[in-house]
């Protein structure tokens, strides 16, 4: 659900023509109401709608604050005017109206006019935070990491000289390759948006460089066959889902576990709607027959049965 929303806060961020921290204030407006409440699956897009209602009239221009009947439009009439504004109440009482919150935009101007970096290079560290913002891994990542680590990873693939901003500690050098892991497939909304000229064609140039690394490890020849991941490494994975204990289940790959198949059969409580009879899952494996002894069970019926009272007679006799 998280991707397709945030392709829909992109695109109306751009069709009302916002200021790009309005976008990082509306996602961080909707993590935060969503890590303190439980939100239904129809009531996701109404919730983003009404964080970007809230960071907008915050700290964008008036005449580009989008009116209620536009978002409804854009809704396709899912929710009434009503809703809209009930939510918008919702969400600021449950964040006790902490709305204000440095976003990724603005470390990244201040580090952009500090390194006197080019407008091209800026472009493309709004990218990577854009490609961040799909990722439930970066949720809690903290604005100035991700600025930085954007901006590095920036000047890299666009081939510019690195900048010695000081040292770098361990979680920004994970920031750096949770971002470099998350590059290949980007989202075509976004990838749509930055392929313009206006954003320096920055999609473009991601896509070029991408497909030069891909050809150089093709010429490097075949990879080397996947070593027994230990346990050290398992507990060091940064794609794992977060506030999972790795030695719970054996056998269980990163990430979610598998759901459990529901059982067929009125016997777990899955009644047939139309009393018919349900073949379960599996074929039924057939009970074997026991085999029969030759000769041992005819002869077995032809010994006399004795009555009690003729087997005492003949023990008297």
């Amino acid at each position: 659900m998280r991707p397709y929303l945030i392709d829909f806060l992109i695109e109306a961020h751009a069709a009302f023509s916002l200021l790009p921290e309005t976008l990082f204030l509306t996602i961080n407006l909707l993590d935060r109401y969503c890590s303190k409440r439980v939100v239904y699956k129809q009531h996701y897009q109404l919730v983003g709608c009404a964080a970007l209602l809230i960071a907008a009239k915050y700290g964008d221009k008036k005449d580009r604050v989008p009116q209620i009947n536009e978002l409804n439009n854009m809704c396709c009439g899912l929710y009434d005017s009503g809703m809209f504004t009930q939510m918008e109440m919702h969400v600021l009482n449950t964040l006790e109206w902490t709305i204000g919150h440095p976003t990724v935009d603005f470390f990244s101007q201040l580090i952009v006019a500090e390194e006197s970096d080019d407008l091209e290079v800026e472009h493309m560290a709004a990218y990577l935070c854009e490609v961040a913002l799909y990722h439930r891994d970066f949720v809690s990542t903290k604005p100035s990491i991700m600025a930085r680590a954007s901006l590095a990873l920036a000047r890299a693939i666009l081939g510019r000289p690195e900048v010695n901003d000081g040292e770098w500690d361990h979680t920004e050098n994970v920031t750096v390759l949770a971002l470099s892991q998350h590059l290949h497939q980007p989202s075509a909304t976004l990838s749509r948006k930055y392929s313009s000229r206006h954003y320096s064609q920055v999609s473009v140039r991601l896509a070029e460089f991408l497909a030069q690394q891909a050809a150089i490890t093709r010429r490097a020849g075949p990879p080397s066959p996947p070593s027994e991941v230990t346990a050290s490494s398992k507990q060091g994975d940064i794609y794992s889902t977060p506030h999972k204990v790795h030695s719970a289940v054996m056998g269980v790959a990163d990430g979610y576990m598998t759901p459990p198949i529901t059982p067929d059969g009125v016997c777990f409580g899955v009644a047939d709607p139309m009393n018919r009879y349900v073949p379960p899952r599996c074929p039924v494996t057939p009970t074997p027959q026991q085999p029969a002894v030759s000769g041992y069970s005819q002869q077995v019926l032809q010994y006399p049965t004795y009555v009690n009272d003729e087997y005492s007679r003949q023990m008297v006799q």
